[in-house]
């Protein structure tokens, strides 16, 4: 077979006459495209056809075809492609390389959702304590009432003992370690009157209240952090416009004790003149006193 490097097919031999008692079956083969290391010369080569059982072609004619492959032609309309984004066979959209700033936008995007992420559940997290909190100082008022509830019987009883005593004791009445029945008696209410007192004193100190944090000045934003949540989160105050300054308020829940704070001014530390400081320096704070 003779092959030429036209852009026409050329005919190698004569005609053959094909009628219907010509025709045979015929098995298709795919031959598959090899391309060579420079992705712009392609060699395309098409199906063949061949019977599928020897056929004596004794008398006939056949026709033999040769089809050339222009190397040039293929490397141009190579060349022509574009350098964007295409469609392969099956429709989908092959992307171009990114850049180097579209990459850093993508990791800051991934990053930022990240974050947002974290932040999100921290504030889950934080409104979930906040809700503990809660209903544990729900139960410490609850828990407080019962006691002022006892402490106002025992101070019933320990009144009906003084009486009791101060009528005076029978001589045959019983001794308890060397005391009569209605002193030993007085004694314990006593006692136990002066414990419910003191653990009434100890609920008041777990229980939270409800606290004014206040700044006065020119800001943007003013948030106070303290050693009230571990210098952690702190509070965003609000801003109350007066004339010539503003006044940035927050309510802190607090146990009694004391706790250091300072406010942070458009991003800045300062202190306040309205509350006492201690330390020096760069530890130097504002001192937040409960009762």
């Amino acid at each position: 077979m003779e092959c030429m490097r036209t852009p026409f097919t050329r005919h190698l031999g004569p005609p053959c006459h094909y009628s219907e008692h010509n025709h045979f079956k015929r098995r298709i083969s795919s031959i598959p495209c090899y391309k060579s290391t420079n992705a712009s010369c392609r060699f395309n080569l098409t199906t063949v056809v061949y019977p599928m059982h020897p056929v004596n072609l004794k008398n006939k004619d056949c026709r033999a075809f040769a089809a050339s492959v222009d190397l040039e032609e293929e490397e141009e309309h190579s060349s022509n492609l574009p350098e964007g984004p295409t469609d392969d066979a099956s429709g989908r959209t092959i992307s171009r390389k990114l850049t180097q700033d579209e990459l850093k936008a993508l990791l800051a995007d991934s990053e930022r959702l990240k974050l947002t992420k974290k932040l999100s559940e921290a504030n889950q997290h934080n409104r979930f304590l906040k809700r503990q909190l809660q209903t544990k100082d729900d139960a410490l008022v609850d828990f407080k009432s019962q006691l002022a509830v006892l402490e106002l019987e025992l101070q019933a009883l320990v009144s009906l003992a003084e009486e009791v005593v101060s009528s005076g004791i029978p001589p045959d009445s019983k001794q308890i370690n060397g005391n009569y029945v209605q002193a030993h008696l007085l004694s314990r209410l006593q006692a136990m009157h002066e414990k419910i007192k003191e653990q009434i004193v100890d609920v008041d100190s777990f229980k939270f209240q409800d606290v004014t944090v206040t700044w006065v000045g020119m800001a943007e934003s003013v948030q106070v952090m303290g050693s009230f949540d571990g210098w952690s989160h702190g509070e965003e105050l609000s801003p109350e416009y007066a004339g010539d300054y503003t006044k940035f308020s927050t309510t802190l829940k607090l146990r009694p004790g004391r706790y250091e704070i300072k406010f942070l001014v458009d991003g800045e530390w300062q202190l306040s003149p309205e509350f006492p400081t201690t330390g020096e320096g760069l530890l130097e704070n504002n001192l937040l006193i409960v009762e």
